[in-house]
């Protein structure tokens, strides 16, 4: 599993939804957490973290920059190109599963779901990006 210092941003437009992210994530012993709500904030937060963010959780449906537009800009930035991206979406038509991981999203999980399923999908991320 990922070192649980390390930075996560968790993105939404639902302050709700930010809240029960962070709040599993705390669940799980992550203890250094940003939030954003649309991909614009989420960015500048990305390029002004110190220490860098080391995941990012993010909603794909927001306004002024997607879930999707964030995980591109993301892959298209040297400097960010390898930061764990879990998409959280209530889209799981395979075309968008299949269009996300395209992007460069290493791993997505469907809402609704609990504090095991966001668990098994970071975990799954983890050991994609070598953990």
């Amino acid at each position: 599993m990922f070192n649980t210092s390390i930075k996560v941003l968790v993105v939404d437009d639902m302050m709700t939804m930010r809240k029960l992210v962070s709040k599993i994530c705390k669940e799980i012993g992550f203890t250094n957490l940003m939030e954003a709500a649309d991909g614009v904030q989420a960015w500048e937060a990305i390029q002004n973290s110190n220490p860098p963010v080391g995941l990012v959780i993010s909603d794909w449906n927001m306004p002024n920059c997607s879930g999707l537009d964030l995980a591109k800009r993301l892959r298209a930035d040297s400097r960010y190109k390898d930061t764990p991206f879990l998409m959280v979406t209530a889209e799981a038509e395979q075309h968008q599963v299949v269009e996300a991981l395209k992007a460069g999203v290493d791993n997505y999980v469907v809402k609704p779901f609990n504090a095991a399923t966001l668990t098994e999908k970071l975990e799954a991320v983890h050991k994609k990006r070598g953990g």
